[in-house]
């Protein structure tokens, strides 16, 4: 079988910045030889999507293709673009500028200019103690021992080895620390991702068994930068998983002003930045805090991005906010608007980006807000077809339930039975049916044997009395409010738009 054609320099050069790409043809145009390379990655950056022919025919026109040349063009080009790339990044890059005084103090060390080194070793301690650069630092004090013992120096170690030796047990404290930090951090957010409600009370106990760490019990003193942010990160995750809304506003708060203290560090990487005012923005929304809210929302669509990455993630960021603001006032006009915004602007990133769970979930609900029901069951159908997925399981078990309240806003009555059933044989195969699912199915059921308009318009009333006890249940409580079906089965009774209803709550929810 012929071998597909490898995307990997298409993936490279579609990652670049604007100003990425313009250093690049400047960094190559200094080649006055056929520069086949430059034309070839002008033609990549003209794709929309990756095609290896049209790529040749660019290239070489009618012209026999040998494929070894092709692809060794490919893979000068890739070269190519790593080195602009770096020298690109040395222009102010932290971990570039210690790396060039660390090559500096290795020539100057090799040729006995011993003097020389310890002024390139200030430099570099400075920049490394102001971005706690731990690596660098001990590196630094194995030059500073290797310089000594070169000159035989046997004063100067006796004096300096006390103070190079507790530096050094500092420096490999603090990056054990971090290590064991973010190796906790990344425990929590697998244990949640894999089911943000908790279903399982194994994945419960498991928080919990995290969370047990003695050093976690509280920060340990000299504690740096980057584990201070990691602690609060993980008790911000912690409360979040747990539902706890008011520890989790006070943990994001207090993140958020860690990082803002120190804005030397958000200049270097800004990607935890972007992610702790996202979650300080869902932590305004839950305690209701709709002022600090709405300035952290701006503050977010605001921030600089230093890479692409960067830049996908404030949209993604900024935008799952915004939707979710939308729909908590119950304006659906808006949401519409900003998704609108949103999609337009998915041309600068690739696809996989955005085809997730959430976004699929928040697209159905602004559209199914606007009474938009076709292209609402069209995203809903995206979101179901996500087989084999671990991520947020108790959103996929919450899509079949709204699979059935938009058929029956459609009027698909005929489908509603066998749709009930497929439901059904889901949850049975989940660990834990929780009771609003259960009730949810009891209802359709009741639903289909309804007679009338009577009958229809109590069956709802049943469902409402149903449910109002789980809202004070912990476990059901999250499940019911993702979507707000108490706002739809009263916008049913009361005979109002969805819309209408969600506007009511949250001007209620102002006056409370």
């Amino acid at each position: 079988m012929p071998k597909t054609p490898s995307s990997k320099l298409y993936d490279l050069i579609k990652s670049l910045s604007g100003s990425e790409k313009r250093y690049f043809k400047l960094f190559v145009r200094g080649d006055e030889r056929d520069n086949k390379y430059l034309r070839l990655f002008e033609a990549i950056e003209n794709q929309d999507s990756f095609e290896e022919e049209a790529l040749k025919k660019e290239i070489y026109g009618d012209e026999p293709i040998e494929s070894r040349k092709y692809s060794e063009l490919k893979s000068y080009l890739y070269d190519l673009v790593l080195k602009s790339l770096q020298q690109y990044d040395e222009k102010g890059s932290i971990d570039a500028r210690l790396k060039a005084y660390l090559l500096d103090i290795r020539v100057l060390f090799k040729r006995s200019h011993f003097g020389e080194c310890f002024e390139r070793m200030q430099k570099a301690r400075k920049i490394a103690r102001k971005y706690e650069h731990f690596t660098a630092l001990l590196e630094l004090l194995q030059w500073e021992k290797k310089i000594a013992y070169a000159q035989t120096n046997i004063a100067r170690l006796d004096k300096q080895l006390p103070r190079i030796q507790e530096e050094e047990t500092f420096y490999l404290k603090q990056q054990q620390l971090i290590a064991h930090y973010r190796n906790l951090l990344l425990q929590l957010l697998i244990t949640l991702r894999k089911d943000a409600s908790l279903r399982s009370k194994n994945q419960a106990g498991s928080l919990d068994d995290i969370m047990s760490d003695p050093l976690l019990k509280k920060l340990p003193k000299e504690s740096s930068y980057k584990a201070k942010v990691l602690y609060h990160r993980i008790y911000g995750v912690y409360h979040y998983g747990r539902q706890d809304f008011k520890n989790f506003f006070e943990s994001s708060k207090q993140l958020l002003e860690i990082m803002e203290s120190q804005s030397h560090f958000l200049r270097e990487d800004v990607s935890e930045y972007i992610s702790a005012l996202y979650n300080f923005i869902f932590s305004c929304g839950w305690l209701k805090a709709y002022d600090e809210l709405e300035d952290s929302l701006e503050k977010l669509r605001n921030v600089q991005p230093i890479t692409l990455d960067d830049e996908l993630k404030v949209h993604r960021q900024f935008y799952m906010a915004k939707f979710s603001y939308c729909i908590l006032k119950g304006d659906f006009e808006e949401g519409l608007h900003a998704l609108n915004t949103h999609q337009q602007a998915l041309k600068r990133f690739p696809d996989p980006s955005f085809r997730k769970n959430t976004f699929f979930f928040q697209y159905f609900y602004i559209l199914f807000g606007n009474q938009n029901y076709e292209d609402a069951l069209s995203y809903l159908n995206d979101w179901l077809n996500m087989t084999g997925n671990i991520e947020r399981r108790d959103l996929q078990s919450l899509a079949r339930i709204l699979n059935l309240i938009l058929h029956y806003e459609m009027g698909n009555s005929l489908l509603l039975d066998s749709l009930l059933r497929s439901t059904y044989r889901y949850l049975r195969k989940q660990e834990r049916i929780f009771r609003y699912e259960q009730l949810m199915l009891n209802f359709f059921r009741t639903l289909g044997r309804a007679a009338g308009r009577s009958e229809t318009k109590e069956a709802f009333l049943q469902l409402k009395e149903d449910l109002q006890p789980l809202y004070d249940l912990p476990s059901e409580k999250p499940m019911l409010e993702l979507f707000d079906i108490r706002a739809w089965v009263e916008s049913k009774i009361r005979q109002k738009d969805f819309s209408e209803i969600k506007q009511e709550q949250f001007a209620q929810s102002l006056s409370d």
